[in-house]
């Protein structure tokens, strides 16, 4: 049998949908769980059956990552580039595949009013899986692949729980495939798990160290005075997070780096100055940014700061300072590259006074 994997795949539109759920539903959920608290290595991995088969390989989470599996507070400076929403990863081992895929297939096929064209999409995924029944580049199996468990691992889709569309958190709709131990999967699958989704995923769930900077006055300043602002090395340092992946055969790992590059001070007012004219403080050779006030500088122009040319009045300006950070990766098999620039910001309430004259 030749038909494309796209057509079988449309075939019974009704049922197809059902059986699709009954294959990710278990990675989907468990494919990709983060339990993660900063600066620790913490790993999870799926259940086994005693034979080092594992029911579900997950992703694993390390370093400065967001505590309890959430997104990180990293925005990317690319507003086109977004984490994967979905991937393929190894599920289940022949037998447990077996047990579960046969007993849900069963279950859907003996409900009510399960016929027509659903229970003929049900009655080919069935075949799909014990009777050799395959397609163009997709072969069938026999007895689910059972002759060849601890060989490989059936792969199956995994939903990003942090896509926020729905229709990319599905697109990942093929059926689930087998990989033998050590083999690639097939080049039709684009979205199989690789170093470079894992980085992406890292970067997801990086969390970026909150960073005040340091003011000179702090807190409250006065109107025309220069406002002094830097950030020591000892402040902030590059951060690491790292995806990882382990199942029989299959093991791969990422780690994404960010480095801060700058610093950009937006004053909260229109009525306000900022050093650098265009608000943006580069990273010193020493790894610092900007330079600490000392005495007798308050006349001088900072290297990085603000002038603020209004009062506050009763209130306060909230300083904006975002850190954009240099971000690259590594991973398996000396696999690497540069991604999106990520930013992240804090907020500081400045109170500007005007300055007071003594008339005699």
């Amino acid at each position: 049998m030749t038909r494309s994997r796209r057509t079988v795949l449309s075939t019974g539109a009704a049922a197809l949908p059902l059986a699709l759920c009954v294959a990710l539903a278990g990675p989907a959920h468990a494919g990709e769980q983060p339990n993660n608290s900063q600066g620790s290595n913490t790993e999870q991995s799926g259940g086994g059956d005693g034979t080092g088969i594992y029911a579900a390989a997950r992703i694993t989470y390390s370093g400065s990552v967001a505590k309890g599996g959430g997104r990180g507070n990293v925005k990317s400076t690319d507003v086109n580039w977004t984490p994967p929403p979905c991937w393929y990863a190894p599920y289940l081992g022949a037998k447990d595949f077996k047990k579960k895929m046969s007993a849900d297939i069963e279950g859907q096929m003996s409900a009510p009013g399960m016929g027509g064209h659903a229970g003929a999409a049900l009655s080919e995924l069935q075949r799909h899986y014990e009777d050799d029944y395959g397609w163009a580049d997709t072969p069938g199996y026999k007895d689910y692949n059972v002759e060849k468990d601890g060989e490989g691992m059936f792969w199956a889709a995994v939903e990003n729980p942090d896509e926020p569309d729905l229709l990319k958190r599905n697109s990942c709709n093929d059926l689930p495939f087998w990989v033998d131990n050590g083999d690639a999967p097939p080049p039709q699958y684009e979205e199989a798990i690789t170093p470079e989704i894992l980085a992406a995923l890292a970067y997801q769930h990086m969390q970026l160290p909150d960073t005040e900077v340091s003011l000179a006055p702090e807190g409250t300043t006065k109107v025309n005075l220069p406002t002094w602002a830097w950030l020591d090395k000892a402040v902030f340092d590059e951060v690491q997070a790292t995806a990882a992946i382990n199942a029989p055969g299959f093991a791969l790992q990422a780690t994404t780096t960010a480095k801060p590059v700058s610093l950009t001070l937006e004053p909260g007012t229109k009525d306000a100055e900022t050093h650098p004219a265009s608000g943006q403080c580069t990273i010193n050779a020493d790894d610092s940014i900007g330079e600490p006030y000392a005495k007798g500088k308050a006349a001088q122009t900072p290297p990085c700061g603000i002038t603020y040319l209004r009062s506050s009045g009763n209130g306060t300006y909230d300083l904006q300072a975002t850190i954009t950070w240099d971000i690259a990766w590594t991973g398996t098999g000396g696999a690497g590259g540069d991604m999106p620039d990520g930013t992240f910001g804090s907020t500081q309430a400045v109170t500007v006074q005007e300055i007071q004259s003594v008339n005699r």
